[in-house]
């Protein structure tokens, strides 16, 4: 029997470098109680920073960017999502509605990506986002007869959230709270069970981050496939802090006030969406 050892590489965890993790993990936590996201189109940026400055190997910076946003936001969800059900407002009907396929969707996406072409599929969704965001600027308010599918539909859409996170590259967080406010669930409702269905939608992604990391060359100290263990528990560390506070302002806050803060927020990824395919 032939053994292959890997060796990995031994690069300098920092105070700085520590303070960035943590300063990051504060600013996810709050947006991940505020509207149920999980951050990943903020935290992935910040990490291929940081990991650049670490001087990881630039064939996988990216793959790690990937993998230790989704395994902070995996202990983030939980944090805001238990945050928001001790609030009264996470809907686990539609949690369990929507959760196998988001997670069949995670997986999945990575194969269909590489078959379809995704570039058009990430502009009609980008013009979506714009589409509701001018809604919501404009203050017009989706049909009032328009209302969530059954257990069929709910799951086929949550497969679809699943997929376009993969090919678009953002969290589904966002891609769920756009679903369910388009069918007239309440803000708040809608917040919470996206925090919810964030943990899911992160642990599956994870796994697969791990699993096809694993035994990969040059990967530095403390990884667990392309998840790097000193970035995520310093995020984690803070976030799951700061998570239940941005919770508390989603229930304090107008619900007018949390609609246009979405809105902002979906105008951002449309912004990066179409930036990435120029």
């Amino acid at each position: 029997m032939m053994l292959f050892v890997v060796e990995k590489t031994a690069l300098p965890v920092t105070a700085s470098i520590i303070l960035l993790y943590c300063a990051l993990g504060s600013i996810v936590g709050i947006f991940a109680g505020l509207l149920g996201i999980g951050g990943g189109a903020l935290v992935v940026p910040m990490l291929i920073y940081a990991f650049g400055w670490q001087h990881f190997p630039p064939e996988i910076l990216v793959h790690m960017a990937l993998g230790t946003s989704l395994a902070s936001i995996m202990f983030t969800a939980l944090s805001s999502s238990w945050a928001h059900h001790r609030l009264g407002t996470v809907d686990w009907k539609i949690f369990a509605s929507v959760t196998p396929g988001v997670m069949i969707g995670t997986y999945s996406g990575s194969f269909l990506a590489a078959r379809l072409r995704g570039d058009y599929l990430q502009v009609a969704f980008a013009c979506f986002l714009l589409y509701l965001v001018v809604n919501i600027f404009m203050n017009r308010l989706p049909r009032s007869d328009r209302v969530l599918p059954g257990f069929a539909g709910m799951s086929a859409a949550g497969l679809v959230v699943g997929v376009m996170s993969s090919l678009v590259g953002i969290g589904g967080g966002s891609l769920i709270m756009a679903f369910l406010a388009w069918h007239n669930v309440d803000m708040r409702k809608t917040i919470s069970t996206s925090a919810a269905i964030g943990f899911p939608l992160a642990l599956s992604g994870c796994l697969g981050y791990i699993v096809s990391g694993w035994g990969i060359p040059g990967l530095p100290a403390w990884s667990l496939g392309f998840v790097y263990l000193p970035a995520m528990l310093g995020i984690v560390a803070i976030s799951m802090l700061t998570a239940p506070v941005g919770a508390w302002l989603s229930h304090k806050m107008p619900v007018l006030v949390l609609r246009k803060i979405f809105a902002v927020f979906l105008l951002a990824i449309a912004v990066k969406i179409l930036t990435g395919l120029l």
